[in-house]
């Protein structure tokens, strides 16, 4: 039985490269399987939440249509959180698997492994819109330098988050590094935590 491995960070930064291309050009799909899957599933949130940004900021856009899309980031947002717990948790899984147990002394970073490929999620989402913005034909010379240069800066911040978090991997299943998942706990989506939505209840009892 051949044993389960974590894959390069430039094999999961090429999938999210690959995937925003192609969900531009055809319907969203997630064909992977094991950690791909989880990452594609994460980065699939990023992508829509991008859409829904663009959305909530037209001139155009009615009260109505801001509300609805306002609800629709809340529920995306806490669904891409929850899948950042759920890459966390399947690194867990896989360094339990591989019998990978570092000193309780051992160094952990200030960001999980699975929240820093969030932020390759959103490098390669920003990456591929200011792309786009080179191919616009109503830009001058001007607004196209001023994207080419934010381009080479977004493609630095990629390298060198992607370099850093491969030698965070690299490190956690060295047993080098401890590796833990950190629960969002977000309030706002709890009716039972949210003071706007439980008072709100309360008050059309009372």
């Amino acid at each position: 039985m051949t044993a389960v491995t974590f894959p390069s960070i430039s094999e999961l930064t090429r999938l999210q490269v690959e995937t925003v291309a192609r969900w531009h050009e055809e319907p969203i799909s997630n064909p992977y399987d094991g950690i791909e899957q989880l990452v594609c599933a994460q980065h699939e949130f990023n992508y829509r939440l991008w859409h829904e940004e663009d959305k909530a900021r037209s001139p155009s856009a009615t009260d109505q249509e801001i509300a609805d899309v306002k609800r629709a980031i809340d529920k995306l947002n806490q669904a891409r959180n929850d899948m950042i717990e759920k890459v966390d948790d399947a690194i867990t899984d896989l360094l339990t698997q591989q019998g990978v147990s570092p000193p309780a002394d051992a160094p952990i970073n200030t960001e999980t492994s699975g929240s820093a490929i969030d932020r390759l999620s959103i490098m390669a989402l920003r990456l591929y819109h200011y792309r786009e913005q080179l191919e616009r034909d109503d830009i001058d010379a001007g607004h196209r330098d001023k994207v080419q240069a934010r381009i080479e800066l977004c493609e630095q911040q990629h390298a060198d988050l992607s370099n850093s978090l491969q030698q965070l991997i690299d490190d956690i299943f060295a047993g080098r590094k401890r590796h833990k998942t950190y629960r969002q706990m977000k309030m706002y989506n709890d009716p039972s935590l949210n003071p706007a939505i439980y008072q709100s209840g309360s008050q059309r009892g009372s």
